[in-house]
């Protein structure tokens, strides 16, 4: 079990209890450090981060932290290391057997990768959703309540109020409340990808994590999860991987630009696309590469 201290909240679900820690910024995010007011609480944050795949240094010395209750967007182009950095936070590399690093990941103060951290709890914490939409050949009434009966949590009344909760929450509730017993692989794409936000909102986590969640999608069901990511981020942090810089620049508060395994630069997702204090980032978010 998580050793790191909690709060049970009105729910009765645990929650990491954050105290302000050390952020030690790199220079690509010096300039965005010096903005964030010193009371601000990051609820993640990565210190003299490097990630390998064997031999293959994938992530170099990355130093950042996200902030809470925002949405931190993840650009850069393909194999920059933005996806293995988002599973850093729910230990999801940890499936890659090349997979070794060194530095510090910690939600609020605790290192996640520390012996005594248990995957099963950080996930309740640390929710991910996919890039396609992967709901379970079950019900939708099931695919909401599968975290929670792997909890333990099976008394019907419960089930209920988390099914409507979560469903409302991902602004699904309206379309499907009279259809709960129906497959959920009935759904549209989009109908499925808010039904797999829903079903990680059932275990109220902190963190959501999201791989390209709209790439999948058409431009309605995509504008329908933007939307819904700036509703949530009132209660969740939200960290985003996208190659749609539209998208980063309409749903995102912070920006950060990887290259080649390097944090090049860290700002508000504003100043990213108006004022980028590198070349490199300049040509990325105006298209010239990626």
């Amino acid at each position: 079990m998580m050793t790191t201290e909690f709060l049970i909240d009105t729910h009765g679900t645990p929650r990491v209890k954050l105290d302000a820690p050390v952020y030690r910024a790199s220079e690509a995010a010096s300039a965005y450090d010096a903005r964030v007011k010193p009371q601000s609480t990051f609820k993640l944050h990565t210190t003299d981060l490097n990630v390998y795949y064997g031999d293959h240094h994938v992530l170099k010395n990355i130093n950042m932290g996200i902030e809470s209750n925002a949405i931190t967007a993840l650009i850069g182009p393909s194999g920059c290391g933005k996806s293995t950095y988002l599973r850093l936070f729910n230990r999801m590399n940890d499936y890659i057997d090349t997979f070794h690093m060194s530095g510090q990941v910690l939600l609020g103060d605790k290192n996640i990768y520390d012996k005594d951290v248990a995957t099963e709890e950080l996930r309740k914490l640390v929710g991910m959703v996919f890039q396609k939409p992967n709901p379970f050949p079950k019900s939708i009434y099931d695919n909401v309540v599968y975290g929670l009966k792997i909890q333990g949590i099976n008394k019907k009344s419960t089930l209920d109020e988390a099914v409507e909760r979560a469903l409302r929450q991902s602004a699904l509730w309206d379309e499907v409340k009279h259809d709960l017993k129906k497959s959920a692989l009935s759904l549209s794409g989009g109908q499925q990808q808010r039904l797999c936000i829903a079903r990680t909102l059932a275990v109220q986590p902190d963190v959501i994590l999201m791989d390209e969640p709209t790439s999948a999608l058409d431009p309605i069901a995509s504008a329908k999860i933007e939307d819904l990511m700036v509703e949530l981020k009132k209660e969740y942090t939200i960290v985003i991987v996208t190659h749609n810089m539209q998208q980063a620049s309409r749903v995102s508060d912070n920006c950060a630009f990887f290259y080649m395994g390097d944090l090049v630069e860290y700002s508000d997702t504003k100043s990213m696309f108006t004022h980028p204090q590198k070349t490199q980032t300049q040509n990325y978010v105006t298209g010239r590469f990626g």
